[in-house]
């Protein structure tokens, strides 16, 4: 599905781009504590990206492919949402941004429980 493979390639666009920053522009004006927090969002934001991707090209091969692209919007949800707020929290040192960090978690699970459906279901 085109719409998954962009959209995963966009993704994955950004988070080099901001894994990249993180490493270089913010090296020495992050506390190590908050780098690693910086960090942990690049990481669940590539294994994400790669996800939509991974869901664009089965999308081709399942018979659910609804269900797939429901899934894929679960994960770009979960990118938004649990990278986006350890980002902002690294960035902002507000720590009740933190509290949003499990909804985006919630959205990943979801995602890849709808996909074991729809691989289940079958091509």
């Amino acid at each position: 599905m085109t719409l998954l493979l962009t959209l995963g390639g966009i993704l994955m666009f950004l988070a080099v781009a901001l894994g990249a920053f993180g490493a270089h522009a913010l090296k020495n004006r992050l506390t190590e504590d908050r780098q690693k927090t910086y960090q942990t969002g690049v990481q669940y934001h590539i294994a994400h990206g790669l996800g939509l991707i991974l869901l664009g090209l089965a999308a081709t091969q399942l018979t659910s492919k609804g269900l797939v692209v429901l899934a894929g919007w679960f994960l770009f949800a979960g990118i938004v949402l649990f990278s986006g707020s350890l980002y902002a929290l690294s960035l902002t040192g507000i720590r009740k941004l933190g509290a949003i960090t499990p909804l985006g978690g919630v959205c990943f699970l979801t995602g890849w429980v709808l996909f074991v459906i729809a691989a289940v279901q079958g091509s």
